[in-house]
């Protein structure tokens, strides 16, 4: 390989995020920190447009409006409530992470992410991993989700 090509991608791999990408990870990690590890319903509603949908490969369209899968975020939130209660959490791999701009909307941002899950204080362990695309809408200097597509999940060891 060319020593100026070796040269550019050891650059490339130390690049700093643009502001966009910055703001949509920003995002990115609020929603997930909320909806994960936290229960705010209506921290996580302030954080989803209107016409919000989700789509899984496992389960289809499993959201059709933010209203709707609010509730049943609520409605898991009381679950982890217990001592016993399983708990997961998401962690975005910043290789393959890139978001894209999207003129007069937002951007779309595409990944992959791992998840772990621990019963109660038990050990954490990973579990999972899947890839994702999701379409963010800027509202004013605020980042609101419209559109997840959750997809090639597995299992890890």
């Amino acid at each position: 390989m060319p020593a100026a090509l070796v040269a550019a991608l050891s650059l490339a791999a130390f690049a700093q995020p643009t502001p966009l990408e910055t703001a949509v990870m920003a995002a990115d990690a609020k929603l997930f920190a909320v909806f994960f590890e936290g229960c705010d319903p209506a921290g996580l509603r302030a954080m989803l447009t209107d016409d919000f949908e989700f789509f899984d490969d496992r389960g289809g369209r499993v959201a059709t409006d933010a209203d709707g899968f609010v509730a049943q975020y609520a409605a898991r939130c009381q679950d982890r409530s217990a001592p016993d209660a399983w708990r997961t959490r998401r962690e975005a791999l910043r290789d393959g992470l890139a978001v894209y701009p999207i003129n007069n909307y937002g951007a779309v941002e595409t990944g992959e992410h791992v998840f772990y899950e621990r019963q109660g204080d038990g050990p954490e362990r990973r579990v999972g991993r899947a890839r994702f695309t999701q379409m963010w809408k800027q509202d004013g200097i605020e980042w609101k989700l419209a559109r997840v597509f959750s997809y090639d999940h597995s299992a890890l060891p």
